[in-house]
């Protein structure tokens, strides 16, 4: 039990890069977590942490051990859920990211639900719109937007996420509703700007010769931003069409305050995934947060409700 204690103790410090917060987050003082660190590298006979008086930072043979203590902690949590209370019982800290947008309105309100259900499990939500290195970084589950690069990261659908073109109906008052996406051209499109996303525009699937094929178009107009909130305040106040996400306007739409426009034209859908590093010994914990994620998304009035 002592050196499994040494191993959370390393994980936990190495993880926070403080002494001083992985003793808070304990309820232990520093310097016991100290003499667990300075314990464990007498065991092993290597140095695992370089600890100065401002920073703690992995030696080589540190951040190989640290992915190997990850990996038994967690195998040694997900042995004692299995046993526990019948195998349905889950435990342990969860760490979660997902984009900043996405995530105030579709993760972070679901954090505490399931907490309710599951009130041994403490949970860590960190929103941002880079993207998070799971492993670098000790998070257990990122949930992504759009298509997945080939990674050695395991992905699993949540649900479809389709892209629409939508104007408040003010502006469609004011200037008239696009027939085709050639349209666009004369219409204030409001964009992401150059150093965000969508590089390669908007995307739509245009009939030709029986078939179908995908356009990408770059509209232009008088206002771009690098912040999609932004665009979709603008897009509501009245002030051109944007090309949004359904999980971001699907209830304005349904509320009438913005209109989808070129429905007949919308590209095929990309998806919302859960992304982890593993498949294979997950904690009950993420497997149960995955499944209430997959429950909640298919729910056909969830994304209408947020």
């Amino acid at each position: 039990m002592d050196k499994l204690k040494q191993m959370e103790s390393f994980v936990s410090v190495a993880l926070r890069g403080s002494l001083t917060a992985a003793a808070q987050a304990e309820g232990v003082a520093p310097a016991i977590m100290g003499r667990r660190l300075d314990g464990l590298e007498a065991r092993l006979g290597v140095k695992l942490l370089v600890r100065t008086t401002r920073r703690i930072s992995l030696t080589h043979e540190g951040s190989a051990f640290l992915e190997d203590c990850q990996r038994l902690l967690a195998d040694f949590a997900n042995a004692e859920a299995s046993v526990s209370a019948g195998g349905v019982k889950a435990s342990g800290h969860l760490r979660i990211t997902a984009p900043a947008g996405f995530g105030r309105r579709h993760v972070a309100p679901l954090v505490p639900r399931f907490r309710e259900l599951h009130g041994e499990v403490t949970i860590s939500l960190n929103l941002s719109d880079r993207v998070v290195d799971l492993a670098g970084e000790g998070q257990d589950c990122a949930v992504r937007v759009g298509d997945m690069p080939d990674s050695s990261l395991v992905s699993v659908r949540l649900a479809d996420n389709r892209r629409l073109c939508v104007a408040s109906p003010k502006y469609l008052r004011q200037h008239g509703t696009p027939l085709h996406p050639s349209d666009l051209s004369r219409f204030d499109c409001l964009t992401l700007s150059s150093e965000a996303s969508q590089t390669r525009g908007w995307a739509f699937r245009v009939p030709k010769n029986g078939t179908t094929e995908v356009w990408h178009l770059k509209p232009g107009g008088p206002l771009d931003c690098s912040d999609g909130q932004v665009l979709h305040d603008w897009c509501l106040a009245g002030y051109g069409i944007a090309w949004r996400s359904t999980w971001e306007v699907e209830a304005e739409v349904a509320a009438g305050r913005l209109v989808a426009v070129l429905e007949d034209f919308a590209a095929p859908p990309n998806g919302i995934y859960a992304v982890f590093p593993q498949r294979k010994h997950l904690p009950l914990r993420l497997r149960l947060w995955i499944d209430f994620l997959k429950h909640h998304y298919a729910q056909p009035g969830f994304w209408r409700a947020q």
